[in-house]
């Protein structure tokens, strides 16, 4: 069952989902949402992560710009012109005010707060803009991650010189990262990029695209969804997080 709870942040309350597993956690699982936001299909999401034996923590990265039920979709986004509708209505102007600066300012909360309720190992994973807040989260904490994931994740490599693939130099964790097929958000060359740096910090990892896969493959509630990349990246992420959340 997944609750919600508050986090106090430096800029205000941050709503958060809650799952807990039946016994006593391996560890904490801090999931970044996609630009959608926190809805019952990320909650979903979270129960699975938490039958697996981990406590999970999806914060609400998008406070600032209203509450969970302010924020939350109105039509059905499985049908493509309701979705379009929803990104049109102001969902990446969202995702554009959070900042570098102003992620900078959220991690810490959401990191002591997952740590309130576990005492072993973290890990860290999130979709589509929720991968690029896992990869920064575990480079402005890099002794506390073992793990780290990221599905259909965009923005990943940038020519920014604070693109989020420079903060994997000097973590430990290992990667997982499964792209969408065609996305250009994360293009071949960027998947490239993001294998060069991943390779240069010398951290076991895995980067690669899953065919036929489109951007927001993972949301069930919406017209991107595709069963096959679903169901395999719930796989590769119960594996990632049990070789690593020991």
């Amino acid at each position: 069952m997944v609750e919600q709870i508050d986090i106090q942040t430096p800029d205000g309350i941050a709503e958060a989902y809650l799952a807990r597993p039946e016994s006593s956690p391996k560890g904490g699982v801090l999931v970044y949402m996609d630009a959608i936001g926190l809805r019952p299909r990320i909650a979903e999401m979270i129960e699975q992560v938490a039958s697996w034996g981990y406590l999970v923590l999806a914060p609400n990265t998008f406070y600032r710009d209203g509450s969970v039920a302010d924020l939350a979709p109105t039509g059905d986004l499985r049908d493509p012109a309701a979705r379009d509708a929803f990104f049109a209505g102001g969902a990446m102007n969202r995702v554009r005010g959070l900042t570098v600066d102003r992620l900078a300012a959220d991690v810490p909360a959401y990191v002591e707060t997952l740590q309130t309720y576990v005492s072993g190992p973290l890990a860290t994973h999130g979709y589509c803009m929720g991968a690029r807040l896992a990869v920064r989260t575990a480079g402005r904490f890099p002794d506390a991650f073992v793990a780290v994931g990221g599905f259909h994740g965009g923005g990943l490599v940038t020519a920014d010189a604070a693109s989020p693939h420079t903060c994997i130099a000097g973590t430990k964790a290992e990667y997982y990262f499964g792209h969408a097929d065609h996305d250009r958000s994360m293009t071949p060359a960027d998947v490239a990029d993001l294998g060069a740096a991943l390779d240069s910090a010398k951290v076991a990892h895995t980067n690669l695209i899953y065919p036929d896969a489109p951007h927001g493959y993972t949301m069930a509630d919406t017209s991107s969804y595709q069963e096959a990349g679903a169901q395999r990246h719930f796989a590769e992420l119960e594996g990632l997080y049990a070789r690593t959340m020991v």
